[in-house]
C-alpha cells in the first residue's frame, strides 16, 4: 500500500507559532492476477420488512437487487440476511453459498410487517456475521426507509455499537430506501461502522448502489486499515479534517480506515499546532504509521513515513508560498463539513440556516478555484455544482430530499476518493 504526504508550506519561522497541515495521500494495491484464488468474502444483508417497505415496490425492488447479487458471489463467499419488522427474522443463516437456489427462495418468500426494530435486526446481523466471517472479516449492509421506533433508537448508540463490530472487523455500510428514513442514525451507524452511507430514491437506484457495495467487497486488497499519527514533542496537538472515527493516543490519534478496494484512493487532512521552535533546520512534527491487512496474503503490514518541516529565520519564512494540492483538499473538505452542517440543519427544519451555510461553501470554492490546477479546478467546480443544486432544493421546500443528498454525498467524499471497482 502506498503512503504519501505533502506539507502545505515547506519551512516555518523560528520561535513563532504556526498551523501545518499535512495532505494524506493513501492508494491502495491493484488486485492479485486472475491466477491467485480471491479470498472468499462474508456479506450479510439486514432488510428492513416494515409495513413502509411496500411503498413504491421498495421491499421487491431490494428483494431483486439481492437475488441478482447471489450470482455475482462464488460458492464460497459466505452470505446470510436478517429481516426486520417488530421482530427479527434469519432468512438466510450466514455461510457458504454450496446452494444458491435455496438461498433464493429464502429471499424470494420475504414479506413486509409491522412496525421498525432496527435495532434489534442489526444486531442479529452483526452476530450473523461475527459467526460466520473469515480471516478477512465481514461486511453488514443495513437497509431501511423509516425512523427506528422500537429497541434502541438513539444515534449514539448504535454508532458505539457499530464501532465496537468494526474493532472486531465486522464493518458496516448503511443505505436509506425512499425519503421516510432517519439520515442522521444510519450516518452515525456508517461512520461508526467504517462503512459507506447510501441514499436510494427508488428500487433502481437500490439495485445499483446494492451491486456496487458487493463489486467493492469482492474487490477488496486491504483489510482492517489503520493510520496513527504520532506527533513529535515539538508539536501540541492534530486534528483530522475527515469525518471519520478517530481515537486520541499518548502522543497523537489513531484514524480507522477500514477496508479498500483495488487501486482505491483516499486523501486525509491533518492540522498540527506547532508553537515556536528554538532551533533552526530539519524538524520532525510527526510519523505517520499505516498498518492493514494484505488481503491475498492476509498477513498484517506496516508502512512509516515521517514529516519534516524546516525552521527558518523570520524574513524567510516571510516569502514562502502555500501548496496548492493542499490548499484545493482543505477546500474541499470545508465543503464537506459545510454539507453536513446543511443536512443537520434541514433536518431540524431550519432550512434558512442551511441555505445560508451552503451560499459559504459555494463562495469558498469559487475562491479556491483561482488559485487550483486544472485538474483540481475541474473537481472543485463540480463540486460548487453539487452544492447550488442541493441549495436551489433546500431554497424550493425540498428540505428532505436534500437534507439526505447532503448527508449521504459528504460521507461518501470525506471518506472516499478515486475510481469505484467494476468486477462484473
Amino acid at each position: 500500500m502506498k503512503l504519501d504526504a505533502l506539507l502545505n508550506v515547506d519551512v516555518v519561522a523560528v520561535e513563532t507559532a504556526d498551523q501545518l497541515s499535512a495532505l494524506v495521500q493513501l492508494t491502495a494495491p491493484s488486485a492479485p492476477g486472475s491466477t491467485v484464488t480471491r479470498t472468499p468474502s462474508t456479506l450479510v444483508v439486514v432488510l428492513d420488512r416494515s409495513g413502509s417497505m411496500r411503498s413504491g415496490g421498495r421491499l421487491e425492488g431490494a428483494k431483486t437487487a439481492l437475488l441478482t447479487l447471489i450470482d455475482q458471489l462464488s460458492p464460497t463467499d459466505r452470505f446470510g440476511v436478517v429481516t426486520f419488522d417488530d421482530a427479527v427474522r434469519v432468512d438466510v443463516p450466514a455461510g457458504p453459498l454450496t446452494d444458491k437456489p435455496a438461498v433464493k427462495r429464502g429471499i424470494a418468500q420475504i414479506q413486509p410487517g409491522g412496525t421498525t426494530d432496527l435495532s434489534s435486526g442489526y444486531l442479529r446481523g452483526l452476530q450473523e456475521a461475527r459467526r460466520a466471517a473469515g480471516p478477512d472479516g465481514a461486511t453488514v449492509l443495513l437497509i431501511s426507509d423509516g425512523h427506528a421506533n422500537a429497541g434502541i433508537t438513539d444515534a449514539d448508540q448504535l454508532a458505539s455499537i457499530a464501532s465496537t463490530f468494526a474493532s472486531q472487523r465486522v464493518s458496516t455500510s448503511a443505505m436509506g430506501y425512499g425519503l421516510g428514513y432517519d439520515e442522521r442514525l444510519l450516518s452515525a451507524v456508517a461512520k461508526g461502522g467504517r462503512g459507506n452511507e447510501l441514499f436510494a430514491e427508488d428500487p433502481d437506484q437500490a439495485g445499483a448502489l446494492i451491486a456496487g457495495e458487493v463489486d467493492g467487497l469482492l474487490s477488496q486488497t486491504v483489510q482492517a486499515a489503520s493510520l496513527l499519527v504520532r506527533m513529535s514533542p515539538a508539536v501540541k496537538q492534530v486534528a483530522l479534517a475527515n469525518d471519520m472515527v478517530v481515537s486520541p493516543t499518548p502522543d497523537g490519534l489513531l484514524v480507522e480506515l477500514g477496508g479498500f478496494w483495488a487501486d482505491e484512493e483516499r486523501k486525509l487532512l491533518l492540522t498540527f499546532d506547532v508553537p515556536g521552535l528554538s532551533s533552526h533546520g530539519l524538524t520532525q512534527v510527526a510519523t505517520l504509521e499505516l498498518t492493514y491487512v494484505d488481503v491475498p496474503l492476509m498477513m498484517e503490514q506496516t508502512v512509516s513515513l515521517p514529516l519534516h518541516v524546516n525552521v527558518v529565520p523570520g524574513d524567510e519564512a516571510a516569502g514562502r508560498i502555500s501548496n496548492p494540492f493542499v490548499l484545493t483538499e482543505m477546500a474541499f473538505l470545508a465543503a464537506q463539513a459545510s454539507k453536513r452542517e446543511a443536512s443537520r440543519r434541514l433536518s431540524e427544519g431550519d432550512s434558512f440556516g442551511a441555505v445560508s451555510r451552503l451560499r459559504t461553501a459555494h463562495e469558498a470554492l469559487s475562491d479556491a478555484m483561482a488559485e487550483a490546477s486544472p485538474e483540481a479546478h475541474a473537481e472543485l467546480e463540480q463540486e460548487a455544482g453539487v452544492i447550488d443544486q442541493l441549495r436551489s432544493q433546500a431554497e424550493h421546500g425540498d428540505m428532505n430530499r436534500s437534507a439526505k443528498r447532503l448527508s449521504s454525498d459528504s460521507s461518501t467524499k470525506s471518506r472516499q476518493r478515486g475510481r469505484r471497482p467494476h468486477n462484473r
